[in-house]
């Protein structure tokens, strides 16, 4: 008789579980079981199970839909807001949970450029093929609020967003962004005064454009850039890696000045940092955005030159008496009208680079810091490079020359792109005095003993007095130094004190042709125009080809063409935009990917709605906040904590502008943050060091092999170059769905990495085989339930379960959860029949993990509907307290004896018990001390 025959007829085996499991979700699809009802418009549903209930918003971030589809490591954040939203499903809550696609994007764009196909037929596959991977699992998302960011119905709002980013200005005194009609309005009647300070009327239409486009959210600038020929585009600082190539591609990444669209996110540095303070978010995740907006605070300095003051930042003005010199970005706007014909008397050989000017030392230098990248300039391991340029600045507060220099660690884009260089008090301010031999002055008492060179401490101020200009600071500590000088300067008229940021605008364009287009056109002037409302969307045209003329990779110099701007007939057009038909010339770049992915959990809300991106109710439902002080937003969104800055910054700040215009009613888009961990495989390479298909290598000997031959294993990510992947599909094919999503879920807590093993997934599938077994007659398929009451430790162990499982569950910590239903599960294979007061609870607990198969065993038992709106089960309190205790007794701090006594026994009672338990021990011997722990245990010191 072979194996297969022997298998009884009705035991859960990856066969059953396919076809239980596929008749589930054609179920639920058919049935729209998870359907989550809107207050209002065509999702409302008066007559679902949780309509009017109270509400819960769960958000995944969006994948990329690639090629290569998912992974094993890809789902697990995913199953893991599945199982929280079913949990809370039926734990009374109205719960929506959605899932789409951020897909417009590089790599398709890149494929197109290399086969000439359209990125949308690549895309629009990858969907496709992601929507059947994570149908297969199970996840109970409404598909009816399913959007991808390259639907026109979705752009087209993508488009209206922009242009309400476009139509506004930031206004500093009310701390919030405001309409542009508002600020016209303000010039027009002569509450706001012209930058020039003639009357609004006085201004030709040129310059008023001028002065509003100044003042806009979104705004046109020519400006230094990261510019990659690489990918033919530039990128923003985030998207730049720290040894100054593309994030994408690994690409070189050079500083070029072009005309690009910028988002002012500068303008909301302050309630960007702020309102951190509101949200629950991992502290790690805070920290990373406080740092990357960087607000730091000092004061600004003008030290005079002959042409103008230069002006510097500082975080320690209380040091100005030691700054000996000047140093200014290569590209700082003041160099070339400060650069003299000739070389000064007595300038030094060293400073002028082996230069017979100025002017051709200047030069040769710039050449030189243009070739590298913003790392490569600021990394503090490199010999500090520099050369004069033949100018003096003058400190203000000792009236003495210092020479200025340029040098490539300053940045132009980075404060005022000039430092006051204080070398004795910044190590790399000290090692470029030591190369051009420049004076040292230290204005900071080390501590007695220090011997290093720069010192960076604290300590009170020395050498930093200038008593004829009524100026004296030698003594003070740093805060009253700070103070003081500020107070000087601000009175004598050399500086003031102020507050910078890190943090830049945002780069908004890219020179490709995948990407939403702006809806924005120029006149024969040259100044933007916003298309209105009812010319959205913009679509983007069909091209002959995808490719940025410029894809030199290693090309500094190469300029870069969009694929769009070869389309004439779509670039050139005619339209009436209120004032007679013009002619007028399309924006050729596009949006970046992140445009979508800023607002795409609002659109989840009213994905069908043609008049509004999200009705007013629908988002205040869903996102409103809870009272006075709540930020508002989503209720949980979990993804990688790799879009720390990214994305997450990005979306806060279009949020805000959307809640400034009262367009929303939450002024922060996402309340609660979870990071899932990831999932990370063993590979294995031979002695060549190549490596080898991971699935055929086994462990014996305490060694790895791959047939006879031993191979080394290493540890990291999941990847077809490492010949590691493992695919869900392949999970599913083996065990099932469930299994799968259950392994996931017990592997570890969610929010830790941890490696996957293949040969562990079948302890789930076994667990999920006991279950089946306790409730399922494997020869008949009858349930094998009773209806007689379970006996008292079995109904006590399950209403612990309950009691842990719920409390996991709302915490998401899933692996404990799972490890109760086991104990519980384990704790039934004792009996002959399982009491129906279990079964059923065990089933309702076991939903969240395998939904298929227990929707399957709730229909086994009787039941004609879906579980997904059964309640969850409740522990009853009194099951809870136990009715005795087992009290480890140890003597001398190790454990001696044990005794069992009632759960509400004395403490004498207690006491008396454990000594008799160990009076051998003991001998006769009178304890010193015994200390009785209620409920944990008894400690005698003999």
């Amino acid at each position: 008789m072979s194996e297969q025959s022997e298998i009884p007829p009705y035991r859960y085996t990856a066969a059953m579980a396919d076809e239980i499991e596929r008749r589930w979700q054609d179920t639920w699809e058919r049935e729209g079981t998870f359907h989550a009802p809107n207050p209002t418009g065509p999702l409302a549903d008066p007559g679902h199970p949780r309509a009017g209930a109270e509400k819960l918003y769960v958000l995944d971030m969006f994948p990329y839909p690639s090629g290569a589809g998912l992974h094993v490591g890809h789902p697990l954040g995913y199953i893991g807001t599945d199982c929280f939203a079913r949990y809370q499903r039926m734990a009374g809550r109205n719960v929506l949970h959605a899932m789409g696609f951020d897909a417009f994007g590089l790599p398709a764009e890149q494929y197109a450029v290399q086969t000439g196909t359209h990125p949308r037929t690549t895309t629009e596959a990858n969907i496709g093929r992601y929507r059947e991977q994570l149908r297969r699992l199970g996840l109970a998302h409404d598909e009816r609020r399913s959007v991808a960011t390259i639907d026109t119905d979705f752009y087209r709002w993508t488009q209206w967003v922009f242009l309400q980013v476009f139509n506004s200005w930031y206004d500093p005194d009310a701390k919030r962004a405001r309409p542009i009609a508002e600020l016209i309005a303000e010039f027009e009647g002569g509450n706001r005064p012209t930058p020039d300070g003639r009357p609004w009327a006085a201004l030709t239409v040129a310059e008023r454009r001028a002065v509003v486009d100044d003042h806009r959210l979104a705004y046109v600038s020519q400006a230094p850039v990261n510019w990659c020929p690489g990918l033919g585009t530039v990128l923003a600082n985030e998207e730049v890696t720290a040894d100054g190539r593309s994030e994408r591609g690994n690409f070189p990444v050079f500083k070029r000045n072009l005309k690009q669209w910028m988002m002012r996110i500068t303008a909301y540095a302050d309630r960007l940092l702020d309102d951190l303070d509101t949200l629950d978010w991992p502290e790690p995740i805070k920290l990373m955005q406080r740092n990357w907006i960087g607000r730091s605070q000092g004061a600004h300095i003008d030290f005079a030159t002959s042409v103008a003051p230069v002006r510097v930042f500082t975080t320690r003005p209380d040091t100005i008496f030691g700054a000996t010199y000047m140093v200014l970005a290569p590209e700082h706007e003041l160099v070339d009208a400060l650069v003299p014909a000739a070389w000064p008397d007595g300038t030094r050989d060293a400073w002028t680079g082996g230069h017979a000017s100025p002017r051709a030392a200047v030069e040769a230098y710039r050449k030189a810091a243009a070739a590298k990248t913003d790392v490569e300039r600021q990394a503090d391991t490199k010999d500090k490079t520099g050369v004069f340029i033949g100018a003096y600045a003058v400190n203000p507060v000792t009236d003495t020359e210092i020479p200025i220099f340029i040098a490539d660690y300053v940045l132009a884009g980075y404060g005022t792109g000039a430092i006051m260089a204080v070398p004795a008090q910044d190590e790399r301010d000290w090692a470029f005095a030591e190369v051009f031999d420049l004076p040292i002055v230290r204005t900071v008492q080390p501590p007695e003993g220090f011997a290093g060179k720069a010192y960076t401490g604290d300590g009170p101020a020395v050498n930093s007095a200038a008593p004829e200009r009524g100026l004296n600071l030698d003594g003070l500590e740093v805060a009253d130094a700070k103070a003081r000088i500020i107070g000087w300067l601000e009175a004598e008229g050399h500086g003031s004190g102020a507050v910078t940021y890190r943090l830049r605008d945002w780069l908004f364009s890219r020179q490709r042709y995948w990407g939403e287009p702006f809806p924005i056109v120029y006149d024969e002037t040259g100044a933007a125009i916003a298309l209105p409302e009812s010319m959205l969307p913009v679509e983007l045209p069909e091209v002959a080809d995808f490719s940025p003329k410029t894809f030199e990779p290693d090309d500094a110099d190469s300029n870069p063409e969009t694929p769009l701007s070869r389309r004439r007939d779509w670039v050139e057009v005619e339209l009436d935009l209120g004032d007679g038909p013009k002619r007028y010339t399309r924006e050729t770049n596009v949006m970046p990917q992140w445009a979508g992915s800023c607002w795409y959990e609002l659109r989840y809300l009213d994905p069908t709605n043609p008049d509004r991106f999200v009705d007013a109710e629908n988002e205040a439902y869903w996102m409103g906040p809870r009272g006075e002080g709540d930020c508002g937003g989503t209720d949980l969104y979990v993804g990688g904590a790799e879009h720390a800055v990214l994305h997450l910054l990005y979306a806060r700040f279009w949020h805000k502008v959307l809640y400034d215009l009262g367009h929303v009613s939450s002024f922060e888009p996402f309340r609660k943050l979870f990071n899932q961990g990831y999932i990370q495989a063993y590979a294995y390479t031979d002695e060549r060091g190549a490596y080898v298909p991971a699935e055929e290598v086994v462990e014996r000997d305490g060694g790895y092999y791959l047939g006879d031959t031993q191979v080394s294993r290493e540890y990291g990510k999941m990847g077809k170059s490492l010949k590691n992947v493992v695919t869900p599909d392949e999970m599913c094919a083996a065990y099932g769905a469930d299994t799968f999503r259950v392994y996931e879920m017990s592997m570890g807590p969610l929010e830790v990495s941890r490696p996957w093993e293949t040969r562990a997934v079948v302890g789930s599938y076994r667990f999920l085989q006991r279950v089946w077994r306790a409730i399922v007659d494997e020869s008949t398929g009858a349930p094998r339930v009773t209806d007689a009451p379970a006996d008292e430790a079995t109904r006590r162990l399950l209403h612990k379960v309950v009691d842990g499982v719920r409390a996991d569950m709302e915490a998401i910590r899933f692996n404990t959860a799972i490890a109760k239903l086991i104990e519980l599960t384990n704790g039934l294979t004792r009996l002959s029949q399982t009491p129906r007061e279990v079964a059923e609870p065990l089933v309702l607990m076991l939903a969240p993990f395998a939904p298929h198969v227990a929707e399957e065993l709730w229909h086994r038992l009787g039941h004609d509907t879906s579980l997904t709106y059964v309640d969850f089960p409740t522990a009853d309190p009194a099951l809870l307290v136990a009715e005795s205790v087992t009290y480890p007794v140890q003597v001398n701090g190790k454990v001696r004896g044990r005794v069992e006594m009632p759960a509400d026994a004395a403490e004498a009672d207690v006491r008396a018990a454990a000594l008799e338990a160990v009076a051998a021990v003991l001998a006769g011997r009178e304890p010193r001390k015994v200390i009785v722990v209620p409920g944990r245990m008894v400690s005698v010191v003999a």
